[in-house]
């Protein structure tokens, strides 16, 4: 039976609970949703009941948010947290991502923002972590790198492993710069993310830091996620090439992720840049089947490449031979450049 999980959310304005309420009603997960004025009558209720995450203003009477993560941090350390504000601070933002807080995130006021928060919810929800990097709740480092970026932040990473330490510099929700040892910008990067296991912290932006790292954040994630894959990852930081039909296909400008999956009940799936795989094939899967089946109806033959354009990223799925691929690509790109690239795409893994 699949567990509904169960969320708390905090705030001393009705109104905006209700609003909130209505929001996070959207989550596909669909989590039961309670609310609470109070710290006090938070506090009360996460002692009678086990909750999977506590969404929480900073600014409330009595016992105001950072009072109350506080206490939660030490009675209640699986609990995941989210500060949801209109507070502009970036002393308030430090403070509460040492206290552990999964993430930091401004009162989404857009359709688009209120898409990509729901986004981070709803990661933040389906995840269990067993090992990572610790703040004081476990995560991996690839999690924070995506959660600040999609939240638009600026931050400077601080990353321990042992005897090394890294840096990640963040400024509006693009990587910049890293740092690890005598290494930076790219490879440093890619050093970084081949430590599986260390300590994290969240310190203020640095604004003028030079830019070293042009790549978007999205195609750096998925080159090191191939590259550790396979165990790739070179003494000077770089990824080691290889001539995988995969690795050929990261390499395409643009792309975010790719999902390859042979046609068939059963068949194998290989995918790099996504973290849930499982759902992105079913969908992907379902997708096909349902439009192969409108061609059908329709009889205009069969439809097996279809694009989708999303104020995040557009996503493309097509079928060649006995292969079926669902690739995500940059939102700036236009359709005809992502039909121009999905060509390309295709070419390749055929060659």
């Amino acid at each position: 039976m699949e567990v509904s999980h169960k969320i708390l959310l905090l705030d001393d304005d009705p109104d905006l609970l209700d609003m909130y309420k209505d929001i996070l009603s959207q989550l596909p997960s669909r989590p039961e949703i309670f609310t609470a004025t109070s710290g006090a009558r938070a506090m009360a209720m996460l002692e009678a009941d086990t909750f999977r995450l506590l969404i929480c203003d900073l600014r409330m009477p009595k016992m105001d948010g950072l009072q109350v993560l506080s206490i939660v941090r030490r009675k209640y350390p699986q609990l995941r947290t989210v500060v949801l504000t209109s507070v502009v601070d970036e002393q308030f933002r430090s403070r509460v991502y040492a206290l552990g807080v999964d993430l930091f995130w401004h009162k989404p006021g857009t359709e688009q923002e209120i898409k990509m928060f729901l986004e981070c919810i709803e990661s933040l929800l389906g995840r269990d972590v067993e090992a990572g990097f610790r703040g004081v709740q476990s995560k991996s480092l690839v999690d924070i790198i995506q959660l600040e970026c999609l939240s638009q932040s600026s931050a400077l990473l601080r990353i321990s492993n042992g005897g090394l330490t890294g840096r990640i510099w963040i400024q509006n929700g693009e990587l910049i710069d890293a740092e690890a040892g005598e290494l930076a910008g790219e490879a440093a990067f890619y050093k970084i993310l081949s430590w599986r296991t260390g300590m994290f912290e969240t310190l203020p932006a640095e604004p003028n830091r030079p830019r070293k790292i042009t790549k978007p954040y999205s195609t750096l994630l998925l080159e090191s996620a191939q590259a550790l894959d396979e165990s790739r990852i070179a003494e000077d930081g770089s990824p080691k090439p290889a001539s995988t039909p995969m690795t050929e296909l990261s390499q395409v400008d643009g792309l975010e992720f790719v999902l390859t999956m042979t046609s068939g009940e059963g068949g194998k799936s290989e995918a790099r840049g996504l973290e849930n795989p499982e759902r992105m094939e079913g969908w992907a899967r379902q997708n096909l089947e349902r439009f192969r089946a409108l061609g059908e109806r329709l009889q205009a033959g069969p439809i097996e490449d279809i694009t989708g354009l999303g104020p995040q990223r557009h996503v493309a799925i097509a079928r060649q031979n006995d292969m079926e691929f669902c690739v995500g690509w940059r939102h700036s790109m236009t359709l005809q450049q992502v039909h121009d690239m999905m060509k390309k795409v295709l070419a390749l893994w055929a060659s």
